[in-house]
């Protein structure tokens, strides 16, 4: 199972998306997930809208990444449209592979297939059908309001030659004892669990 900190791992709620954040994660062999946008035609590690001139951009959390050989994957949240062509520079220029992404609008994801990135669709109550099934590389499975992800659901997905990333119910404010307890099984370099208490999930998957 592999590890994704969610907007880092952080330990103050300030702390989402910093630099003090990555480092720890990365330090620790985790991936991460997190988020970018554009502003003035420069891509930024931003969940809302960036605004003024302290915002981190994604050049430097790049390199961040680069800089520990042994971070895990990244998951990029992508929050605006049209980015593909300022994040295939981004990526070509360090040289990071490890990376997906999800969350695009679904006319959007038409153009990262076609830039060649690994792009995950998503499946949730919301989404009981995922968008461009066929073309993703793998699923990001969300509960939003009730731990519905069996490890079922988990195989058919894996059995469908997808890889899955799963979302750990404390990023909607629940218990996820319960869930984790029915994930307890799953194992491989195929399934990711993005989650707010990485070093815990490292104490039961790792």
């Amino acid at each position: 199972m592999k590890i994704l900190a969610h907007r880092g791992w952080w330990l103050e709620p300030t702390e989402k998306n910093s630099e003090t954040a990555f480092r720890r994660a990365f330090e620790n062999g985790f991936g991460v997930e997190t988020d970018t946008r554009d502003q003035n035609g420069v891509l930024k590690i931003a969940h809302d809208m960036p605004v003024g001139d302290d915002v981190m951009d994604l050049d430097y959390f790049l390199a961040l990444h680069k800089s520990y050989a042994g971070s895990g994957t990244i998951a990029m949240n992508i929050k605006a449209d049209g980015l593909q062509t300022l994040l295939r520079s981004a990526l070509d220029k360090v040289g990071i592979s490890d990376l997906f992404c999800f969350d695009m609008a679904v006319p959007d994801a038409l153009g990262y297939f076609k830039a060649g990135f690994v792009a995950y669709t998503r499946h949730s109550e919301l989404e009981p059908v995922p968008p461009f099934y066929d073309k993703a590389e793998g699923v990001w499975i969300d509960a939003f309001y009730s731990d519905w992800i069996t490890a079922e659901v988990v195989q058919k997905h894996l059995d469908a030659g997808k890889r899955v990333a799963l979302v750990s119910p404390e990023l909607h404010g629940r218990d996820p004892a319960a869930a984790w307890d029915a994930w307890s099984d799953l194992k491989g370099d195929t399934i990711a669990i993005c989650t707010d208490l990485p070093h815990l999930a490292a104490e039961k998957w790792g």
